[in-house]
């Protein structure tokens, strides 16, 4: 596992670079995955755009006005926090290495370099404002297209997805956010995909109708940006170990090395009794572990043809930090692995949700009734995520047998069937 960067570096390339602690890996692919989508949805609202299927709109702005010093301003604040922070990490590589989220909140940094790449920044913007000025400002009215809102778009998605994501998993995990509310709250993992996917539709559709934008045509180009960025974003959580994974093999368990090797059912049991203390926590949210027969698994042997990876996995270093801790890792961090190998559940995401991002760009083209896309994906989405589901291991809901997300993705399920139905119904109006 890679929980930063700094140890991909250090592993393939063999190189010790302190200042590579701050790229965290889960968010780095979660930053890929954001432009990946980004690309796709702007690619899919051009075309619609020549299509006739999404419109402009019009817009007066005063050109040639100058300098705006509101910008200058932001691009220069910007300019020092880069400057003082990451830029001062070169040279305070040594003493950041163990606590880079310690160093980002602390007042240490250089400011020679906070300054110099203020000025920089605020100068550029200060000079295009000067270049572009006019000796009278004059009021033009220009088209501003959907595919020009992309960006407005996608830091929305972001905002009102990991808000949404986090306040769905405190509620679903809500003992432990009543206990540490600021903990739970403020804590870098503890995010629910489909808290996101609500709250960001919301905040897109409510802008939709603001700028005049058609709702189905533009709900269409989501779908397959979304599924390719939902699969990257897994790639993050099987990189860094953030604590995703399925529930235990229980026909392999790990040595001391992390590695995945075969065993019998006493050597699972003992895996997960001379471990017990680690269990009684990861799987609190279920009910009370006090032996193996309490943690839930399932034995599955891996073909000849696969990898035992494939379908056990330790996640050595992982994140989270959780597990027991590693025969020859002398560091002070991310030093675990679990005892008793997972299904690689994110993996498999990955996987599932590439191929379903591709049947959905072939099918874009061909289906002509707008909405019909978007029902798919909802369909496609609910159905992955439930199959998932159950080799994974959530906190059940409403005294049901299901959890929280079994629940939502069955309920996007049917509520995808219906958007097909009823559009193709009414295939032949004018409801845009």
């Amino acid at each position: 596992m890679y929980p930063n960067l700094y140890y991909f570096f250090k592993d393939i390339f063999g190189i010790e670079w302190h200042w590579l602690k701050f790229i965290n890996a889960f968010g780095f692919f979660v930053a890929i995955a954001f432009i990946i989508g980004a690309m796709v949805l702007t690619s899919e609202m051009k075309r619609k755009e020549r299509l006739g299927q999404l419109s402009y709109q019009e817009a007066d702005i005063l050109v040639g006005k100058g300098p705006n010093w509101t910008e200058v301003f932001l691009n220069s604040l910007f300019g020092f926090l880069i400057g003082f922070k990451l830029i001062g990490a070169f040279f305070e590589s040594g003493s950041i290495s163990d606590d880079p989220e310690g160093y980002l909140i602390s007042s240490r940094g250089s400011l020679l370099a906070g300054i110099l790449l203020a000025g920089i920044l605020g100068g550029i913007k200060f000079w295009h404002g000067q270049k572009e000025s006019l000796p009278k400002p004059e009021k033009r009215t220009i088209r501003i297209w959907p595919h020009d809102r992309v960006g407005d778009i996608i830091i929305m998605a972001a905002v009102f997805g990991f808000a949404g994501a986090k306040l769905f998993h405190n509620l679903e995990n809500w003992d432990e956010f009543v206990k540490a509310p600021m903990v739970s709250l403020f804590s870098r993992g503890g995010f629910t995909f489909y808290g996101g996917l609500i709250c960001a539709t919301v905040a897109i559709v409510l802008f939709a109708k603001k700028h005049k934008i058609g709702l189905w045509h533009l709900a269409d180009t989501f779908g397959p940006a979304m599924m390719i960025a939902y699969a990257v974003g897994r790639i993050g959580c099987q990189v860094s170990g953030d604590g995703d994974w399925g529930i235990p093999n229980s026909a392999y368990i790990s040595d001391a090395n992390a590695k995945v090797i075969l065993a019998d059912s006493s050597g699972f049991k003992n895996a997960i009794n001379n471990n017990i203390g680690y269990y009684k926590e990861e799987f609190k949210t279920i009910g009370e572990i006090n032996s193996a027969a309490d943690v839930p698994h399932l034995a599955v042997k891996a073909p000849g043809w696969l990898p035992d990876w494939f379908v056990a996995y330790s996640y050595p270093h992982n994140v989270n930090e959780v597990g027991i801790k590693l025969a020859n890792c002398n560091d002070d961090k991310y030093c675990t692995y679990l005892p008793a190998p997972v299904f690689p559940t994110p993996f498999y995401e990955t996987i599932a949700c590439t191929l379903l991002f591709l049947v959905l760009w072939g099918l874009r083209k061909k289906i002509k009734t707008a909405g019909i896309i978007t029902g798919l994906y909802l369909i496609f989405n609910g159905l992955e995520r439930f199959l998932v589901e159950k080799i994974r291991v959530n906190t059940h809901v409403f005294g049901t047998q299901f959890t929280q997300a079994e629940i939502i993705s069955f309920l996007l399920v049917v509520f995808g069937t219906g958007i097909i139905i009823w559009r193709s119904r009414t295939a032949n109006t004018a409801v845009k």
